[in-house]
């Protein structure tokens, strides 16, 4: 049994038509649309975006010898991250998910462009942001609605990044979304994105952060060698005090028995000048170590390159109001139009 099938084509004249027809549903719903539009985008805060791009020194012990020539004149390089340490450049963007990072960017101090702002970070998320005002219609009702504060957190009297208020881990929240750090798997670049509501504010938490890194940096890859310091340090110092302790008791001996000919006083004598010497080669081994110490704190700091400075945007880079406006407008457009011919295309909603 043959089965006769018709191929439906659809008609693009009729649609064209129907359409026109329909010409005044288009006139009453596109201004609608637009207006609407406008009014929705017009109360969403512009936000300024700017980025920076630094290069930090790797700790690169091995070079990858024969294997890393062959594998550079293929267009590889194995020893772009290949590092001693254990938080290695592909580990720093984890650094915004950890609290006390993050917290540390409080007292970052910014000034506004127009310098009607000179606050802290911290209270200018807080007390500075604009907001649609529909949010801050939903304010009163979400605080509310909000369970009450954690008493432990309530009766904390020093600030502890990993026990945060529900408002202080709101604005923790809002830093880690303003910021955003990424490094290039190849070359070992960092970089960092900024966003705020202010263009000179930008630039500074693009700057801000970048010094935080630096520091963190710093201080990770110089860890081991500042303790070895403070303990040479301590070694030295206790050796000086041997020795000067050691040697105003010979001074002392001396002087008082100058005149002494007695063989069981130069013998004591002699003891307390071998004890000062010891003591005091002991000290000069420990200052030769310090010396040493200080000298491999130098080399385990790390030099940075800043590629790319931070700058100051001079257009902002959302809400991109014409573009979502016309697609607003185009959308309706196109939902405006299957509705009319809905029926003609065998739909129902």
């Amino acid at each position: 049994m043959n089965e006769n099938k018709e191929l439906e084509v659809i008609d693009l004249r009729q649609v064209f038509s129907k359409i026109w027809q329909r010409k005044m549903l288009f006139v009453k719903v596109l201004p609608i649309v637009f207006i609407l539009s406008c009014l929705y985008i017009i109360c969403i805060p512009r936000t300024y975006t700017t980025n920076t791009k630094m290069a930090p020194e790797l700790d690169n012990p091995m070079s990858g010898g024969t294997l890393g020539d062959i594998a550079s004149s293929l267009g590889f390089n194995i020893g772009d991250m290949q590092t001693s340490d254990a938080i290695t450049p592909l580990l720093y963007p984890d650094l915004m998910e950890d609290n006390k990072f993050v917290c540390d960017l409080f007292n970052i101090k910014v000034v506004s462009k127009d310098g009607e702002i000179k606050t802290t970070y911290y209270e200018y998320l807080k007390k500075y942001q604009k907001r649609p005002w529909w949010n801050k219609m939903m304010a009163p009702i979400k605080q509310l609605l909000a369970p009450k504060e954690d008493s432990v957190v309530k009766k904390s009297k020093q600030f502890n990044p990993y026990l945060l208020s529900k408002k202080d881990d709101a604005i923790v929240e809002a830093i880690r979304n303003n910021i955003t750090l990424s490094t290039d798997k190849k070359t070992g670049v960092i970089s960092i994105n900024t966003k705020a509501q202010d263009a000179l504010i930008c630039k500074t938490l693009a700057d801000s952060v970048r010094t935080k890194l630096q520091a963190f940096i710093t201080e990770y890859r110089t860890s081991k060698a500042r303790t070895d310091l403070d303990y040479y340090r301590k070694l030295m110092e206790d050796a000086k005090s041997s020795y000067e302790r050691a040697r105003r008791l010979y001074g002392s001996y001396a002087d008082a028995n100058n005149e002494v000919i007695l063989e069981s006083y130069r013998a004591k004598q002699n003891d307390l000048e071998n004890d000062m010497q010891l003591k005091y080669n002991n000290y000069t081994a420990m200052v030769t170590q310090y010396q040493a110490a200080k000298a491999k704190v130098q080399e385990r700091t790390p030099a940075f390159t800043m590629i790319k400075g931070a700058s100051v945007p001079i257009k902002p880079s959302g809400p991109k109001r014409m573009l979502f406006v016309l697609g607003m407008t185009i959308l309706a457009f196109f939902t405006t139009a299957f509705y009319v011919v809905r029926k003609d295309l065998h739909l129902t909603f």
